[in-house]
């Protein structure tokens, strides 16, 4: 089956992980944030989700973890080529800026003003999204180890 990996869930039905014996089970009661751990960008970007997250409700997860590993594959995503973002949520997959949209969206306001971005077309924003995930490491660099969270927030992750 093709699958459009620029919209979302097409293709995928809701929680179809947890019919693929590739993957461990795991709490899924909260929307996820699959990123990678080794991006600056993106260890940035699930620090702000931690800080600005107002119920706590968005749980994070790095793809070098297996768990993240296996959801990359199950999403036939390469997990060496980390080119996107991915937001769970209601068991559904959502990729590159609609993923963003959308995380934004869990954090309220002001950020969930992101979803004016719907205005352009779905085209438009993952060309753009595309832009900054292909130069990420680039413009932002990597870090040595895999983001850890602090203790405190231990709860937030899954592993």
């Amino acid at each position: 089956m093709s699958r459009d990996r620029s919209d979302g869930g097409t293709g995928y039905a809701p929680y179809s992980y947890r019919t693929d014996a590739l993957v461990p089970p795991f709490p899924d009661d909260r929307p996820i944030i699959v990123f990678d751990g080794h991006c600056v960008l993106c260890s940035g970007f699930a620090r702000f989700v931690l800080r600005h997250d107002p119920t706590s409700r968005l749980r994070l997860l790095a793809v070098q973890t297996p768990l993240g590993q296996a959801l990359y594959r199950h999403y036939a995503l390469d997990h060496r080529d980390l080119k996107t973002n991915i937001l769970i949520d209601n068991g559904l997959p959502w990729f590159k800026a609609e993923g963003s949209i959308r995380m934004a969206r869990h954090l309220g306001f002001p950020w969930s003003l992101a979803a004016g971005l719907r205005a352009l077309p779905p085209r438009a924003r993952d060309a753009l999204y595309d832009l900054v995930a292909r130069n990420r490491l680039q413009w932002f660099g990597t870090r040595d180890t895999c983001f850890l969270p602090d203790p405190r927030d231990a709860d937030r992750f899954l592993s």
